[in-house]
């Protein structure tokens, strides 16, 4: 059940129309959490009892941990969150990955070993509501939050659909309050929820599906093009995923607003950064606090020298990397990004005391961070080396014309460099004290230009969203 899809806005209907009728906010809760799981179970019904497991696994450790005063047994009792909730990610995501890996390690050992197929079907969003979840057992561990939610609320928190296969990764500390309280939208909250869709879905189809997909799919398609078309799709994927996953992001943070619960931000214009680490403090910001805050800091972040932090750097974007896939061009992404950690790093460190850049400095730090971020993107978007290779050659080949349409190509620019100018414009100020400095003409005209550019590219297929395989 897609956010861009007509069955959704009928779920959508229905579901704030019963909670804003029925009274109590048990009740309400409740049908929220109904809710969720039928929207879950649209995608593959019998996945919903790992949903079901997880979240109750999760909910009774942490109560156990929350009343034991032993730190043997709370250590015991986290250990085994940590294995289950892994395991089972693990197993899911990872397990096809891993025999492949092996047979091909006892090849190289002249044993021959057939992996059997296990045909195993990812279950959509298992990334995001884990890491959801197991933010509530170690937080409750760290004796950060109380492990005392009702089953109701914490079944609610992680199941919730805003945020349920593709984020924001909330956190319990963030959402089980909210959850706790009576919550019912203000007409500010449903107006600018309502806001926040319409510019997500068309961030989404118009943006990411109409003009940059096109190209970059062509593109990905052939390998044989030459410069012009090759950074046309290179730039043009920048765009796509950017475009993609914000919207969607956009879309969960306003159906949520529509029923009074605040998710936090998951993009600040990352491609107006200036530098590696600002780029990651502005894109998927609740992944990249999450491996921060539970990953980064307990390798030991910058507590123990230079060079262990460096390596805590690295560690935690290839583990970040691997958890968009089952593939080492993801490990080969996230290693990328964590030696351009590392090296922003160290450049700083050499250049403290130095005099602070200037706008154009500031501007040409800005273009070549999102330079070298598009050149990542080519292992996260390809499926294999050769693939990367051959699109990273084409780059430089100028020998080959034009072999697709010219007006897509050229769109495609144009709509890169105006993201990239929109961006830099807005890189200090939120997205809604933008649209509140608008007229409400401008804010109408806005709206209306949304739907009515939704409505002219509707009819085609409908795209899932890109973050869905992960």
């Amino acid at each position: 059940m897609l956010f861009n899809s007509l069955t959704f806005l009928v779920f959508f209907a229905i579901v704030f129309g019963l909670y804003r009728l029925i009274p109590g906010w048990g009740t309400k809760k409740l049908l929220l959490l109904v809710a969720s799981y039928v929207f879950y179970a649209a995608w593959n019904p019998p996945y919903v009892l790992i949903l079901a497991f997880s979240t109750t696994l999760d909910w009774w450790l942490a109560r156990m941990i929350w009343k034991s005063d032993s730190p043997r047994a709370r250590r015991v009792l986290l250990v085994v969150s940590l294995v289950a909730n892994l395991g089972l990610l693990g197993f899911f995501k990872y397990g096809d990955f891993l025999l492949q890996n092996t047979q091909r390690l006892l090849a190289l050992l002249d044993v021959h070993y057939a992996a059997p197929a296990l045909d195993i079907v990812l279950p959509i969003g298992i990334s995001f509501y884990t890491f959801a979840s197991l933010s509530y057992t170690i937080d409750v561990y760290r004796k950060e939050i109380e492990g005392d939610a009702p089953f109701l609320d914490y079944a609610l928190f992680v199941s919730f659909f805003p945020h349920l296969v593709a984020g924001p990764i909330v956190r319990a500390r963030q959402l089980l309050p909210q959850i706790k309280t009576p919550r019912s939208a203000s007409r500010d909250q449903l107006g600018w929820g309502l806001c926040l869709v319409i510019i997500g879905l068309f961030t989404k189809t118009v943006l990411a599906d109409t003009l940059f997909a096109p190209v970059v799919d062509a593109a990905y398609a052939d390998l044989t093009l030459g410069a012009f078309e090759s950074w046309g799709a290179v730039l043009g994927f920048s765009g796509q995923i950017y475009c993609d996953f914000a919207g969607y992001s956009l879309c969960a943070i306003g159906l949520a607003l529509c029923f009074g619960f605040e998710f936090p931000d998951n993009f600040r214009y990352p491609y107006g950064a200036r530098g590696f680490a600002d780029f990651w403090r502005r894109w998927h910001i609740t992944l990249s606090t999450w491996l921060r805050d539970y990953l980064y800091i307990p390798l030991g972040g910058n507590r123990h020298g230079e060079w262990r932090t460096y390596l805590s750097l690295i560690l935690t974007m290839l583990i970040g990397g691997l958890w968009h896939g089952a593939s080492w061009m993801f490990v080969l992404w996230g290693g990328l990004h964590g030696i351009y950690l590392a090296v922003e790093r160290r450049l700083r460190g050499a250049e403290s005391g130095v005099p602070s850049s200037s706008h154009v400095q500031d501007w040409m730090l800005t273009v070549f961070t999102f330079l070298v971020v598009t050149l990542t993107w080519i292992p996260f978007r390809a499926h294999d080396t050769q693939t990367a290779g051959r699109m990273f050659g084409g780059l430089f080949d100028l020998q080959h014309p034009a072999a697709q349409g010219l007006d897509a190509l050229l769109i495609c620019y144009a709509a890169t460099a105006a993201l990239l100018v929109w961006q830099w414009m807005n890189r200090d100020i939120s997205l809604e004290e933008r649209f509140q400095r608008f007229s409400p003409t401008l804010q109408a005209a806005v709206l209306g230009g949304c739907l009515v550019a939704m409505f002219l590219c509707s009819g085609g297929d409908e795209r899932a969203f890109i973050y869905f395989q992960f």
